[in-house]
């Protein structure tokens, strides 16, 4: 469980710096930038900790669905980016496949011969 609260933070600190890239208006304003590298660098810390014990394809799956999602409810709260059906879809699709990944990681492994 542990692994999965690093996980959360470096997904959190994704959607920080992401969210800073946005507010920096391309690296113009000082303090965003700072939040960009700061956000950015917390998040693949985070995420290296995590794949200690969580799959990678796994732990990218969940890092980048969520920050997605999250990044997309952002955009529409804070900057009244449009919200159509579609991209509710769109987000539902996300979670999803991630929920898809979880399932199909507690199957055997198999291994392939040459």
């Amino acid at each position: 469980m542990r692994s999965y609260t690093l996980l959360a933070f470096s997904v959190l600190g994704e959607v920080f710096g992401t969210t800073m890239l946005k507010m920096s208006e391309g690296f113009t304003i000082l303090l965003p930038s700072i939040g960009v590298v700061i956000g950015y660098g917390l998040s693949f810390y985070f995420l290296a900790l995590s794949l200690r014990t969580i799959a990678l394809s796994l732990a990218y799956a969940i890092w980048a669905g969520a920050g997605t999602a999250l990044t997309t409810l952002i955009g529409i709260l804070v900057w009244n980016e449009a919200f159509s059906l579609l991209k509710l879809s769109g987000i539902v699709l996300i979670i999803g496949g991630i929920v898809m990944l979880n399932s199909s990681s507690k199957e055997t492994k198999k291994v392939f011969s040459s």
